[in-house]
């Protein structure tokens, strides 16, 4: 199973939650903000529009098995 490792958020477009939450003042900002994480945290960075971007590590095992 996946995990949502971080967040990067414009300004005003999210509330707090499980995952560390980056907010930027600019889409620009957004983008170096989310693929310098991306390099740093070995994620990979999703973008789900609407003013969000998503690092999630794919590598987690699931603990069910």
């Amino acid at each position: 199973m996946a995990k949502i490792v971080a967040v990067v958020a414009l300004d005003g477009h999210v509330q707090s939650g499980g995952a560390p939450t980056f907010i930027v003042d600019s889409k620009e900002e957004q983008e170096k903000m989310a693929f310098t994480l991306e390099k740093i945290m070995s994620a990979t960075v999703h973008d789900l529009g609407s003013g969000l971007y998503i690092l999630v590590d794919h590598t987690v095992a699931s603990t069910d098995e």
